[in-house]
Formats: structure tokens, C-alpha cells, sequence
């Protein structure tokens, strides 16, 4: 074991520990009857509840994958063709900064029923709230690394006859891989959140619709599975997009 793994061991046993007795307190305030059943159901009534609905999760979980990838892919691909451009334009950067400072302002939820209503009931308007919540903060991440490239090393390639497309090739997207990646973080998280959101105002299928169901039969039970299951997924794209950080830049020995 790395002296690395050596030092992340205890900060995780501890999380571990924390978590358990946590649930363990939950359990033990449902058991007592402190809190209505109803209200705030146990640990194991939401266990059970989600093992019982697992095919039908599972079938949810799928079309809301598909439009949180779909949205991220499409906020990759064009954030990074914006960053590009704004920094090869000053006067597009000047230009587009507030524009995209502006769309920050407004909050996701209040765009969802704009969006069903120009695009329908069906996977469009759920890809298009999670590219918006996206493309921000890819955006920004990327354009900062490309401002802050260092200045010695572009001279010394331009100096050498590099074109515009090496000078990003060697430099600018090489450097760019830490901003890059956090922001990746952050959109990871978002989009699951994205997509669920846009589910709660209409659709067929996706978590977000299975929560408004089981909302409405009153089963907080199977909520709670539900919001259990976000909160999981959300924390496996996180570890994937850390697990494709360390493939992509095994020079770097961040904790």
C-alpha cells in the first residue's frame, strides 16, 4: 500500500463511521416514535422499499441517465468550442462574459416550463435544462485555464514556429485539465440534478416522475428510496470523473 493510500485510509474509516452512525440514529429516533413514520420513514423501511421497487427504479434510473448524458456530452462539446473561441476573441469574450454571467441569474427550475412548452413532454426539453445547467461552469472553468496559460512556454513554441491549434495541443489544453476537471465535477452533480428536475414538470418516465407518483399515493417510503438513489448516482459520476482524472493526468498527486 502507497504512503498515499496509507493517508486517505483513516480520513475514509472515519466518513464510514460517521455514516453509520448516522443511520444508526435515524433508525433509532423511527424506532422510538419520536417522529411519525409517515413523516420521516426508517432507514430499513426505505431499504425495503427500494429492493420491492427495484425493476421499476432501475427502468426510471435508465431514462434518466440517458438525458443527463446527453446534456453533459452536449455542454462538453460546446463549452469547450465557446472557450476556444472566446479565447481566441477578445471582443467575442467581452461580448458573450455577460451573456453568460446573465443566464446564471435565473434560476433552472423557473426555465423547465419554458422548455416543455416549446419542446414537449419528451426527452428534449430534459436534455436542454441539463445542458444549460452545465455549459456554465464548463465554460468559465475552461476559459480561465486558457487565460491562465503560461506565457513562457507559448513564446517559446511560437518562437519555434507553432501554429495556433499545437499551441493549444501542447500548452493550453495540457494545462487545462485541472479547471477542466472540477468543473466537470460540478456538472457531473448537476446533471442529475437537471434532469430530475425537469422530470417533476412533466414526462413518462426518469426519477424525477417516480417521485412526483409515489409523492402523490403518499408512499414517503419509496421517496425516500428515490432521493437515496439520486444522492448514490450523483456520487458514482463524481468517482468516474475522478477515476478519469487520474487516467488522463497520472502526473498529478492531488489528495
Amino acid at each position: 500500500m502507497s504512503l498515499e493510500h496509507k493517508r486517505r485510509l483513516p480520513r475514509k474509516t472515519g466518513a464510514v463511521v460517521l455514516a453509520l452512525a448516522l443511520l444508526l440514529l435515524w433508525q433509532g429516533i423511527s424506532a422510538a416514535g419520536f417522529v411519525p413514520g409517515y413523516m420521516l420513514p426508517s432507514p430499513a423501511r426505505i431499504a425495503l422499499a427500494a429492493i420491492r421497487d427495484f425493476p421499476l427504479l432501475m427502468g426510471h434510473l435508465l431514462r434518466t441517465l440517458e438525458e443527463a448524458a446527453a446534456g453533459l456530452a452536449l455542454a462538453l462539446v460546446f463549452s469547450f468550442i465557446l472557450a476556444v473561441l472566446m479565447d481566441l476573441s477578445r471582443l467575442l469574450k467581452e461580448t458573450v462574459s455577460p451573456l453568460l454571467t446573465l443566464t446564471q441569474t435565473m434560476p433552472t427550475i423557473a426555465l423547465a416550463p419554458l422548455l416543455i412548452l416549446w419542446m414537449g413532454y419528451g426527452t428534449a426539453p430534459k436534455i436542454a435544462l441539463v445542458f444549460l445547467t452545465c455549459f456554465f461552469p464548463l465554460t468559465v472553468g475552461l476559459l480561465g485555464a486558457f487565460a491562465a496559460a503560461g506565457e513562457d512556454e507559448l513564446r517559446l513554441l511560437k518562437s519555434m514556429g507553432a501554429n495556433r491549434v499545437q499551441l493549444y495541443r501542447y500548452i493550453k489544453v495540457p494545462q487545462s485539465l485541472p479547471a477542466f476537471f472540477s468543473g466537470l465535477r460540478i456538472s457531473a452533480s448537476y446533471s442529475i440534478i437537471g434532469a430530475v428536475i425537469s422530470e417533476w414538470l412533466g414526462g413518462d418516465a426518469g426519477l424525477g416522475v417516480y417521485m412526483i407518483r409515489v409523492r402523490k399515493s403518499y408512499s414517503f417510503d419509496r421517496m425516500f428510496a428515490a432521493i437515496v438513489l439520486v444522492a448514490l448516482l450523483s456520487l458514482g459520476l463524481l468517482k468516474l470523473v475522478d477515476c478519469l482524472k487520474r487516467a488522463l493526468m497520472p502526473w498529478n498527486k492531488e489528495e
